[in-house]
């Protein structure tokens, strides 16, 4: 019975079996053809016989495995492996189909190679998942034919696998080892001069060519003349360490915004993750706050060594409520909780100038007692409409709205300034990179 399930007919013996059947009705109007086509006949039904025995005379004469990372990142092409090994005494032509979880709405995942005898052979390809959770994968489903071609045997590996989808830990390690190369003006993260000095003295050292002048020790530089000979010497400073940095972010209903298969919602979680991490290289504290209509879970600032690992699985685990978000209890919360002054990036989305005012009152209660930072999003299908021509009345009225919106989103950011509130209004694709870069003025001008 396996074997039964395993034969399948391959399309070249559909196409001989309707040649022969119209041959046949053609051996009716020509007698003549009649025991030509017995005999075609019949040498038809042996190729059919010989190509069963040559796939199924050996029990396990194919292999394939496939190769996927422990989790995938969220919003990023993750790389997978199917490793084909062909154990055959023939070459065989093979059909790989894999089957991938549902959520990436694929139907397209065929392969198609050849390989000799003994031969291995390595397919490679990538998926971009859009949404954090746990996918499910099935069986990679691998069809081989022989050099007759008329019968295909199926042979299947790997049944089930299920891999957590985490948010953009590959975009992390991305900026992670641009920061440590000095090379993240790549991703346009910007190169910020420092402004004065921080308050954290470090050492004081002899004098190097590019060391600022203003920072010479005189006392030290004349006791060391004394004894030495002239040689001078300088307050080194370094930046202030263990600052808390806390990411604030909404689930509430305005996150759920799409943006290239992603919310708004996930974009926030995923520029989160890299901003927490290169605090964390910057000797900063790192902590989670996420709410709706009300507070969801709290990470403490701290800059430990297993920190970074509670913020990717607190990140992986949050969803949406899809109701209105409660910014009178947001600030309850941070007020009995964060007590020592911090640096809050709260990640929302404001759409109106009146939905800001709504909870304008509470974030300036939040900006009284730390450094808040607001972040809110574009909408980057209104800037490609109102760069288009108009072309009748109507794309007129359509420009005229989302000119009237456009314009909403540039008072939201001055009336928010008026009030001493940090904002970044940003397209979803420049998130993480304009987070980061104000992340790294704002601690340049000792601000934080």
């Amino acid at each position: 019975m396996k074997s039964i399930r395993a034969l399948f007919i391959a399309n070249r013996l559909w196409f001989s079996l309707i040649a022969i059947v119209l041959l046949f009705v053609a051996a009716y109007a020509f007698p003549i053809l009649f025991p030509l086509m017995q005999v075609v006949f019949a040498v038809f039904i042996l190729l059919i016989a010989i190509d069963a025995g040559l796939l199924f005379r050996q029990k396990a004469a194919f292999f394939a495995r496939r190769e996927l990372p422990d989790r995938l990142s969220n919003g990023d092409e993750n790389p997978l492996t199917i490793y084909l090994e062909n154990r055959y005494t023939f070459r065989a032509d093979v059909e790989v189909i894999d089957e991938i979880p549902f959520q990436f709405q694929r139907r397209d995942v065929l392969f198609m190679a050849r390989l000799n005898p003994r031969e291995t052979q390595a397919i490679r390809y990538e998926l971009r998942p859009t949404r954090r959770g746990e996918y499910s994968f099935g069986a990679v489903n691998v069809f081989v034919m022989s050099p007759l071609g008329l019968l295909k045997r199926r042979y299947q590996f790997e049944q089930g696998r299920m891999v957590a989808v985490y948010p953009s830990f590959l975009q992390m390690r991305q900026y992670e080892l641009l920061a440590a190369t000095n090379r993240l003006t790549e991703v346009g993260v910007k190169r910020i001069r420092r402004i004065g000095h921080s308050m954290e003295f470090e050492q004081v050292r002899p004098y190097t060519t590019g060391d600022d002048v203003r920072t010479i020790n005189w006392k030290a530089t004349s006791r060391r003349s004394d004894s030495q000979g002239t040689s001078l010497m300088i307050n080194a400073f370094q930046d202030e360490r263990s600052q808390p940095i806390y990411c604030l972010i909404d689930k509430g209903r305005v996150m759920q915004s799409p943006f290239d298969g992603l919310t708004l919602l996930d974009y926030a979680i995923n520029a989160s993750l890299v901003l927490s991490n290169i605090a964390l290289m910057k000797q900063d504290r790192a902590g989670i706050l996420t709410f709706s209509d009300h507070i969801g879970q709290l990470l403490p600032a701290d800059r430990r060594s297993g920190q970074m690992l509670k913020i990717l699985e607190l990140l992986y685990r949050q969803k949406t409520r899809f109701l209105e978000t409660d910014y009178e209890n947001l600030y309850a919360s941070v007020r009995t909780h964060i007590r020592q002054r911090s640096l809050l990036l709260l990640f929302t989305n404001f759409e109106t100038v009146s939905g800001m005012h709504r909870q304008l009152p509470y974030l300036r209660r939040l900006a009284k007692d730390h450094l808040l930072l607001v972040i809110f999003f574009e909408n980057t299908e209104l800037r490609a409409l109102l760069t288009e021509s108009a072309a009748d009345t109507e794309d007129i009225y359509l420009k005229t709205i989302g000119e009237k919106f456009a314009f909403e989103k540039r008072q939201i950011v001055k009336e928010l300034s008026q009030y001493g509130i940090q904002t970044i209004l940003t397209a979803p694709q420049n998130l993480t990179a304009n987070t980061v870069n104000k992340y790294l003025e704002l601690k340049a001008r000792g601000m934080i």
